[in-house]
């Protein structure tokens, strides 16, 4: 199991100016999955999307370019790739020349690959391609009132009712710590699915109830839907986390039982 302690988070850093890129710092899945309980094959299919605010590069004549990059990273990768380290990676581009942004797309994406042991989706958007906003689909669950805030996640708090039903709820209270440095996370979760009908304020208790959890974000996302899969035993379901930014970052994981893509990649009014 990769150990964290050798990751440039948490520890203080200084940025390169040429390109390395051995500064990716990849972490398998596999153990965390484990850690679930997770079944051979996955539950889910789905994709960890990126969203990159601070990448620039030089043209080459030497004039600086910008653009915000989208990664799409496939949740059957071996390996996730720590979000510092990607940070660091992005900014020693800074002061490289590439012929083209085809270029530097191409660049990334080899990179990525070698890291996350899969293909990784590289987009470029320009300035004048401004981020679409976006609020998560669905009926939000944040009126609901809590019974309890729990100090760890319990799957045994979900419950669910005799009839059936086929609805998206999302909630804007989310809260997980980085398993590092215990800093906070947050996010707007979205739970899709098809089956016996979930009690929302117990739904609501359970995700809340991460405000103490360490995790990373995909694997916040996949504990959500490996507990509602295990303990509501939907018929279909989409767990879908927009994570605010960090260090110019957001990650965007989605995990769905069916074929579906993830939502339109739009950002929410905090991200």
């Amino acid at each position: 199991m990769t150990d964290l302690r050798d990751s440039p988070l948490g520890h203080a850093t200084t940025w390169a100016e040429g390109y390395d890129a051995s500064l990716l710092f990849p972490v398998e899945r596999a153990p965390l999955r484990e850690q679930l309980g997770l079944p051979a094959p996955l539950p889910f299919r789905g994709v960890d999307v990126w969203n990159c605010y601070e990448l620039s590069w030089l043209d080459a004549g030497g004039k600086p370019e910008i653009a915000i990059a989208t990664f799409e990273v496939p949740a059957d990768s071996p390996r996730i790739v720590e979000s510092k380290s990607v940070k660091l990676y992005l900014t020693a581009l800074n002061l490289v020349r590439f012929a083209s942004r085809d270029d530097v797309a191409t660049t990334i994406g080899r990179d990525l690959a070698a890291a996350t042991g899969a293909a990784v989706a590289v987009g470029l958007r320009l300035p004048e391609a401004a981020p679409v906003l976006a609020e998560l689909a669905g009926e939000p669950l944040d009126a609901e009132t809590l019974a309890a805030i729990d100090p760890a996640p319990d799957p045994l708090v979900l419950g669910t009712a005799d009839e059936s039903a086929s609805e998206k709820l999302f909630t804007r209270l989310f809260r997980s710590v980085c398993p590092v440095t215990g800093q906070p996370d947050y996010a707007s979760v979205q739970v899709s699915y098809r089956g016996p009908r979930i009690d929302r304020a117990r739904l609501l208790r359970y995700l809340v109830s991460f405000r103490r959890h360490p995790g990373f974000h995909e694997h916040c996302v996949e504990r959500i839907f490996a507990d509602v899969w295990t303990r509501c035993r939907p018929e279909a379901l989409a767990v879908y986390a927009r994570f605010t930014r960090r260090g110019g970052i957001d990650i965007n994981p989605f995990r769905t039982s069916g074929s579906e893509p993830p939502p339109a990649n739009a950002r929410t009014w905090r991200q």
